[in-house]
């Protein structure tokens, strides 16, 4: 791989949790929520942070690395055994939830930012995979032929070796602390938007 392209992936990898941020504040600046777009918007919002805090309830405090693309245990059981990536499919949801909640340039801001996360997470997830092949072998490539990057299968895939982690929901919490922070703050002020909107303020 050409140093410029790795530097890429791991600039990716490093910020990817602040650089869909622009991406936010507009959705807010600009919201036009009304009571469908809020509600329907944010059942996709619960959906994706659902998806997310059962990830994390797994993989623990490790999604949340920065340093660089690592992992001590190679993960397939609850979401991974859907979706190879639970936590990318669900940060894809709940932008877009929040983008139907705002209705901000919509529908085209929304498109260009689940483009964005959509380039971003393939940049992600090659040096993802490239590390997982290197220390799992065979093992992660059976999961990788069995289950694919972002479109879950209805039946979960089934290792042959038993689960490296169970559910932990206390370290799910713990990692994903900020995230349901973020999340409440955001829902509010499209709530209090709306509420200004709809009183002429």
């Amino acid at each position: 791989m050409a140093p410029d392209a790795r530097a890429l992936r791991q600039w990716m990898f490093k910020y990817r949790s602040y650089t869909p941020l622009p991406f936010l504040v507009i959705m807010v600046l600009f919201a036009r929520p009304t009571v469908g777009s809020l509600l329907a918007g944010f059942c996709v919002l619960a959906l994706g942070e659902a998806l997310r805090f059962w990830g994390v309830s797994i993989a623990g405090s490790e999604t949340r690395t920065t340093g660089g693309v690592g992992g001590t245990y190679l993960i397939t059981n609850g979401p991974f055994a859907h979706v190879r990536n639970p936590l990318y499919l669900g940060n894809i949801l709940m932008y877009t939830g929040i983008g139907i909640m705002s209705l901000a340039l919509f529908p085209w801001m929304l498109i260009i930012a689940i483009g964005w996360f959509l380039f971003q997470y393939s940049l992600i997830i090659a040096s993802e995979e490239e590390y997982l092949a290197g220390r799992f072998g065979e093992k992660y490539e059976r999961y990788r032929r069995a289950v694919r990057r972002f479109v879950p299968r209805l039946a979960p895939y089934v290792s042959p070796e038993p689960p490296a982690k169970g559910i932990d929901l206390r370290e799910g919490l713990a990692s994903e602390r900020r995230t349901l922070q973020a999340i409440t703050l955001v829902t509010l002020l499209l709530i209090v938007i709306y509420l200004v909107r709809e009183t002429g303020g």
